[in-house]
């Protein structure tokens, strides 16, 4: 997932466990410090952001029960754990939750019974949520916990009919990255922690269940449902989804679920599914998660795509007719190895799965449209990253971050753990090869299958099986600046496009002529040459300009949302006023953070935008999911100078963007937010 920088403040020290908890109470436990304050040893991975304890115990399986309840907006039931007792003297079980009721844990004893257990909740940190303690002190194989989740569950969006794109049955989807897992099922909410699941999910009979696992494309629905993964995931790729959802194969093994008057406009824009895998499979071994679902929400999603495994999670904008923004699945798929199979322990390390991922995704870019595709690609993410961090804190260009950098780990640098990340994984492919260094990254995905692993263990592997035996070609000072000095170094390798520079060509002799370029020329562009056509325009133009451009290439009112993010910004600060009303019905329709957000932030520049964007946000905002909201809002309180805390950055994956030429122009990287400091989207 791609977000930005919201803060970096440290979260307050977490107080003891509440005196008045619920259901059979625990003792408090005392002087329980914030997971903020620990310290990472060599011995031991410490996650931040998390209370659990995996070196005491690890939850290896978790069953769920659960109720779709749409009226309420709650999913209901219980979770069983089986667990690994790391420490044979451990006497409590700590697991991650936000907003959840608990109302009973239980022991399986070993007769067979249940046997209720003692807990307690602490109060409510305002990123982490609250600790559930349970007190264990036969350390059972397996605990159950019952619970529900409250209406405004972070990972969670419940949506009314209207609010789909059929109208017709009421829809809800989860978010768990990075850690809204704890907010829809109590669990050891890390990614150090892996676990295999099964889901038994009952929901009213008109309503579709997926879910994150074996989901069956023939399934009858009967409102009652079964799961089960057997691979062992990290907890923020725990997903669910209801609604009135179909499906429609693309091949024997993959396929697209959306709703009825969606699925074969999905099904024709990734068509090319199929090939992508295959061409992944040649590069990096086989694809080990079974089948591989695309699943494309309604419009109110907030990010590009959630690589959830076997059913990636996808935004309806990224379909526009010409296959110009696939890119979004060559990311998500690129995850089933880079982020899915490695994944990385902690957020201090999550290059390991956005870097990694898009500099998959580029090879997979470059083997299904070529090279000329991938540098213009690369290009516009270095141009985005070199603007970043002219004014990014150093300490956040790091790829590996030090301990308490982060006080949400949503407060990530897109540039640095998307563009840095894969930028350093290019400079080992040029120093070595591609027949050097393409085993070894082959070899790397293998050794660390169904691993969860830090940047140090990342670094060992490299020097032992790169590094060292091919001496005198890359030093490890070198690797080291890499992973642990801020910028870039000043021997990363350089790409230059020459379609580039016959799009520069073309707009610098507009800007001194106002002769368009011709028709024949742009016709034959691609989505990155019109992104790099207009991201290279002045801040403002002529009204005349707009009129000009807008009348040949139809901007205003474009499907297109990589169109519109660009366009609609830059017609707000040149004065153009015909954009208007298009603007106003796109963000009001779209949900998606990464498109919406710069025409926000235009917008707020004057008192009249400001007045146009608060008319559009309060139509918008009862469909808004609450992360898209939270973040719009934090943008008009700033204009009018009121203190606000920004919503969390959304941390899902994107990917760049590949495809043919684009009639309309435009193209997204569905994983990554817009540059440095405007708040990024997935």
């Amino acid at each position: 997932m791609r977000q930005l920088l919201l803060s970096v403040s440290i979260a307050a020290a977490l107080g003891v466990l509440a005196s008045g908890c619920q259901g059979n109470q625990a003792a408090p436990v005392a002087n329980q410090a914030h997971p903020a304050s620990a310290k990472a040893t060599a011995e031991k991975i410490v996650d931040e952001h998390s209370y659990a304890q995996p070196d005491k115990v690890r939850i290896t399986d978790i069953a769920l029960d659960l109720a779709v309840n749409f009226d309420a907006k709650t999913l209901s039931g219980s979770a069983t754990y089986t667990l690994n007792w790391v420490d044979k003297a451990a006497t409590q079980l700590v697991l991650d939750t936000r907003d959840l009721t608990i109302s009973k844990a239980e022991g399986l004893a070993a007769d067979g019974t249940w046997s209720e257990l003692k807990f307690a909740l602490s109060d409510k940190d305002k990123v982490l949520g609250s600790a559930l303690t349970i007190e264990t002190p036969t350390r059972p194989a397996k605990v159950r916990v019952s619970y529900v989740t409250s209406p405004e569950a972070s990972g969670l969006q419940w949506l009314a009919p209207s609010m789909t794109e059929g109208g017709k049955q009421p829809f809800m989807f989860s978010q768990s990255q990075q850690i809204h897992a704890r907010s829809w099922v109590p669990l050891q909410d890390t990614p150090q922690v892996r676990f295999t699941y099964s889901a038994h999910v009952t929901a009213p009979k008109d309503a579709m269940v997926l879910m994150s696992a074996d989901n069956d494309p023939n399934a009858v629905r009967d409102g009652d449902y079964s799961f089960k993964m057997p691979q062992k995931i990290p907890s923020y790729l725990l997903a669910i989804a209801a609604g009135d959802l179909v499906f429609k194969p693309i091949s024997a093994r993959s396929g697209v679920w959306a709703e009825p008057t969606m699925v074969n406009k999905a099904e024709h824009e990734f068509e090319d599914t199929e090939k992508m895998i295959t061409t992944a499979e040649g590069l990096y071994g086989p694809y080990r998660w079974g089948r591989y679902d695309l699943l494309v929400l309604p419009p109110t999603f907030p990010y590009g795509g959630m690589e959830n495994p076997r059913l990636t999670f996808a935004t309806p904008t990224v379909i526009v007719g010409d296959k110009s923004l696939v890119s979004l699945v060559a990311h998500e798929l690129a995850h089933s190895w880079s982020g899915n199979l490695v994944t990385f322990a902690t957020d201090k390390d999550s290059w390991l799965n956005e870097g990694t991922t898009t500099y998959v995704q580029s090879r997979i870019t470059e083997a299904l449209y070529g090279r000329d595709m991938a540098d213009m690609e690369e290009v516009i993410d270095r141009d985005e990253l070199k603007q970043e961090f002219k004014t990014l804190d150093p300490k956040l260009q790091r790829l590996s971050l030090k301990p308490g950098t982060l006080a949400d780990p949503d407060d990530q640098s897109s540039a640095t753990v998307y563009v840095k990340g894969a930028w350093f994984l290019q400079f080992l492919e040029k120093r070595f090869g591609r027949d050097v260094f393409d085993p070894w990254l082959k070899s790397y995905f293998d050794h660390f299958s169904f691993q969860s692993i830090t940047t140090q263990q990342f670094r060992d592997y490299l020097k032992t099986n790169l590094i060292d035996k091919h001496p005198n070609i890359v030093s490890m000072q070198e690797v080291d600046q890499w992973l642990y000095a801020p910028g870039i170094p000043a021997d990363a390798p350089k790409v230059e496009s020459g379609k580039f520079a016959t799009v520069n060509a073309a707009r610098i002799a507009w800007q001194g002529s106002e002769q368009l370029p011709n028709k024949a020329v742009t016709e034959a562009w691609s989505t990155q040459e019109w992104v790099h056509f207009l991201e290279s325009m002045p801040a403002t133009l002529k009204p005349a300009q707009l009129t000009q451009l807008d009348a040949a290439y139809h901007f205003t009112g474009t499907p297109n949302g990589e169109i519109a993010m660009r366009w609609y910004p830059l017609a707000e600060r040149s004065g153009y006023t015909a954009a208007r009303e298009e603007m106003g019905k796109f963000i009001e329709r779209v949900g998606r953070r990464k498109l919406i957000l710069p025409i926000y932030k235009a917008l707020v520049a004057t008192p009249d935008g400001l007045a146009f964007a608060e008319a559009a946000f309060a139509k918008a905002k009862p469909s808004s999911h609450p992360i898209t909201a939270g973040s719009v809002q934090a943008i008009l309180d700033a204009a009018k100078g009121k203190p606000s805390t920004p919503a969390p950055a959304p941390t899902a994956s994107q990917p760049r963007v590949v495809g043919g030429p684009l009639k309309a122009p435009l193209v997204e990287d569905p994983a990554r937010p817009p540059a440095h400091p405007a708040p990024a989207s997935k």
